[in-house]
């Protein structure tokens, strides 16, 4: 039992450690919070995300000030 808890615990740790949080600061000054990478779309020239929430988002790449990896 101690096993199972140790490893429930240490595979937590190791998963939390490879998550990474991206910053969306726009032009405006808002920032926005994601929980991915954000991904270029040169068809439609937005950014795709998916924010805190988990819901898919956009935003036109020239709303973007910077990105910035947490």
């Amino acid at each position: 039992m101690m096993k199972e808890l140790l490893l429930a615990a240490l595979c937590a740790i190791v998963l939390t450690g490879c998550a990474n949080e991206y910053l969306i600061v726009t032009n405006d000054g808002s920032v926005i919070s994601t929980v991915e990478e954000p991904e270029y779309d040169e068809d439609s020239g937005m950014l795709k995300f998916e924010d805190d929430d988990g819901r898919e988002q956009q935003i036109p790449k020239e709303s973007v000030k910077s990105i910035i990896e947490r």
